[in-house]
């Protein structure tokens, strides 16, 4: 196929700047990979919005998803997935929280006191 005559790679490269209204990404790290998002409570202006927004609205009013989730499931690159929750939090309609952290091992020498202290008591 040669430049110029409309294939794949002209459409693969002007859809993501038409879905972004050629936005860039947004600054900082609010929307890393394992971001958590939701849709805000009294989300109400959904029929504004263009189908991207829409779908990634829809998909996330069941709860929690990472950034990671919602880019496998909408089938959109992470930064214009980025692009999308950026605008929509912007504008309210969703909410974001950083991902539980991973709990802290507790020391071996506690544990083996606690067991102890068990055996000792109850035998």
């Amino acid at each position: 196929m040669r430049a110029g005559d409309g294939g794949h790679d002209s459409v693969d490269l002007v859809r993501p700047y038409v879905i972004t209204n050629g936005q860039d990404l947004p600054k900082g790290d609010e929307f890393e990979l394992v971001t958590l998002v939701t849709v805000a409570a009294g989300n109400a202006r959904q029929a504004q919005l263009d189908p991207e927004r829409r779908a990634l609205l829809e998909l996330c009013s069941g709860g929690y998803l990472s950034v990671a989730e919602i880019a496998g499931h909408i089938g959109l690159p992470i930064g214009v997935i980025r692009v999308l929750l950026s605008d929509l939090a912007g504008s309210g309609q969703i909410i974001t929280r950083n991902p539980v952290p991973a709990a802290q091992l507790t020391d071996i020498q506690v544990l083996q006191e606690v067991l102890d202290g068990l055996q000792t008591r109850f035998g």
